[in-house]
């Protein structure tokens, strides 16, 4: 069902509940432990702790310190302390001392509100578990918390996905849901439709730099759980400041899409408008003043404050991207993308592994060129790998088995022998019955076919002249034009079909299977603003570029997408992930 161009977006449902939801179970627990207790928090819960209860409402509940748990004995003085960790994450070994009672509760919520439209789990390691260590102990995290949506926001009549961990999900979801049918029946839907989506389906949009502004703010400071630390470069002063970025964010919320190639513009109106709204004090008698500096002041101060940091994080990027050669480094990843000039792309990585600019950014750009490439001729795989390995230290030799065994650095097999054995290694791994098979078949089954997707989904558009990045035609604008992200076009073409039909060659070539579910009964329930919301849920994590590119696709076709991922990733994360060598 293809919708009238630019129709009013529908209204999204309200996910403070949700963090509601979670402050009260953590609220109940501390009340379970009357008195002055102690809390020992895990380091990576630190951030979703403080986005749901802050130290106010914790002291308001007799919590008299907190502690971050680390390898090393914690020594509580108070009778109670309370050890807060995740939902299956695994617990450290941890010695209390003087502690006369020990009590452990698990404060198991696995849905953190970041934003109006984004949902996150918090769980980077997610990725690493599932896609390389075939770990599928987050499988039923997934599915709960898939039940809780439909349980608060009313059952979602179709249902679509891609992979094997979204089939498996989903499978388990079902399950759930058809033991506690009763709470769901005879609501009327929320959100019309649910996409499941493996993060290994589209490995190549999460390997490319990002060039909207908030995926720019991620690659360049990391946001975590919703926020940046902004340094002394930024805020114009010697502290770091703590900033929370989401639509509440005036000044961030015009920006956060946009082309960075737009935002320095977009910035310097927004100042030249604020300092005439400034200088209208100047012809004011009392009592307009005085309505001024009560009603508009304050506004304008906050708006003042915010649009300093915003171009202090612009200049603090640009000077960054300056020193990198930014532009030539776009210039290959375009070149890779759309099959050019492969042997100069190689010579640009090799002379970035030579300078040493950075073992990550070397493996990204190793990554990327293999999966375009599906696979790497053996000559360059291992010329590029001694390289590697002479540059950065012979360390990194298990990342490159981590990331031969997740399908994002391979070696082509010679000629065209193995292509019989390809095509049924390829059936074994999609078939759902499939358990782990070795990593010398594994590698064989995830070859990419990037190059022949990208020509049946129209990935590179064919643009006469230059890309307006301004007037942004497609999803292309995310990349500066040179490619529409992979994950985010498949969505597009499963909506405008509202199945998978037509869509058999592609699914062959990105070697998953794929699903479709359709309830005429809820459906029929459904309205036609409930029809128009989009859920999209990215198993293993998904970029600010494809909300972005997604969030475009919305606004041309009346949608209105809201994103559940297991985290928020980017390039490096990816890497990093896979990395043996910590940082």
């Amino acid at each position: 069902m293809a919708f009238p161009h630019r129709l009013d977006a529908p209204e999204l449902p309200d996910f403070s509940m949700l963090k509601r939801l979670a402050r009260d179970q953590l609220i109940y627990l501390l009340e379970q432990l009357p008195g002055k207790k102690d809390l020992f928090i895990e380091a990576d819960l630190m951030s979703p702790l403080d986005r749901i209860a802050n130290v106010s409402i914790l002291k308001q509940h007799e919590v008299d310190k907190l502690y971050k748990v680390e390898n090393k004995p914690a020594i509580s003085s108070n009778e109670h302390f309370m050890h807060v960790r995740w939902c299956l994450r695994r617990r450290e070994s941890m010695e209390v001392r003087g502690t006369e009672y020990v009590s452990c509760d698990e404060w198991a919520f696995s849905l953190l509100p970041l934003d109006v439209d984004l949902l996150s789990m918090e769980l980077p390691e997610f990725f690493r578990d599932y896609f390389l260590e075939g770990d599928q102990r987050w499988i039923n995290t997934v599915a709960q918390a898939l039940h809780l949506l439909s349980t608060l926001y009313g059952p979602f009549p179709n249902c679509y996905g891609l992979g094997r961990c979204a089939k498996m999900s989903y499978d388990l979801w079902r399950k759930l849901e058809e033991e506690e049918d009763s709470e769901t029946k005879g609501r009327r839907p929320e959100i019309g439709h649910i996409f499941l989506l493996d993060r290994d389906v589209d490995f190549v949009t999460a390997l490319c730099s990002q060039v909207v502004y908030e995926g720019l703010v991620d690659d360049t400071f990391r946001i975590k759980c919703g926020s940046v630390d902004f340094g002394p470069e930024v805020t114009s002063s010697d502290k770091s400041l703590k900033v929370l970025l989401n639509a509440e964010d005036k000044v961030f919320n015009e920006i956060r899409n946009e082309h960075f190639s737009n935002v320095f513009g977009f910035l310097s109106q927004k100042a030249r408008n604020l300092q005439a709204q400034y200088d209208r004090r100047r012809g004011m008698d009392i009592k307009q003043m005085k309505n001024f500096v009560s009603q508009e002041l304050k506004g304008l101060k906050q708006e003042h404050r915010l649009l300093s940091l915003h171009i202090g994080a612009c200049e603090s990027i640009m000077k960054k991207k300056t020193k990198q050669d930014f532009q030539e480094l776009i210039k290959t990843e375009h070149a890779l993308l759309e099959g050019f000039n492969i042997r100069e792309s190689t010579s640009y990585i090799e002379e970035h592994i030579d300078r040493q600019v950075s073992p990550i950014e070397s493996l990204r750009l190793m990554c990327l060129l293999s999966i375009t490439e599906n696979g790497l001729i053996p000559k360059d795989y291992r010329s590029l790998k001694t390289q590697y390995l002479q540059s950065y230290g012979p360390e990194h030799l298990l990342t490159f088995s981590n990331l031969r065994r997740a399908g994002l650095l391979t070696e082509q097999a010679p000629g065209d022998a193995l292509t019989a054995v390809e095509n049924k290694v390829s059936k074994l791994v999609t078939d759902k019955a499939a358990g782990k098979i070795t990593d010398a078949f594994s590698s064989l089954a995830k070859r990419s076919n990037f190059r022949a997707i990208s020509k049946k989904l129209n990935l590179i558009p064919r643009v006469d002249g230059e890309y307006d990045l301004k007037v942004p035609r497609d999803m292309a604008y995310v990349f500066s034009g040179a490619y529409v992200p992979l994950s985010c076009r498949i969505i597009e073409q499963v909506l405008d079909r509202r199945s998978w039909q037509g869509l058999d060659e592609v699914v062959r070539l990105l070697n998953c299977s794929e699903f479709a579910f359709t309830d005429m009964a809820k459906e029929d329930k459904a309205s036609s603003e409930s029809l128009r919301l989009i859920l999209v849920v990215f198993l293993g994590g998904c970029t600010f570029s494809e909300i972005a590119a997604l969030r475009f696709l919305g606004r041309e076709k009346g949608y209105r997408f809201i994103f559940l991922t297991t985290a928020v990733t980017n390039s490096a994360r990816l890497m990093e992930a896979m990395s043996e060598v910590k940082s």
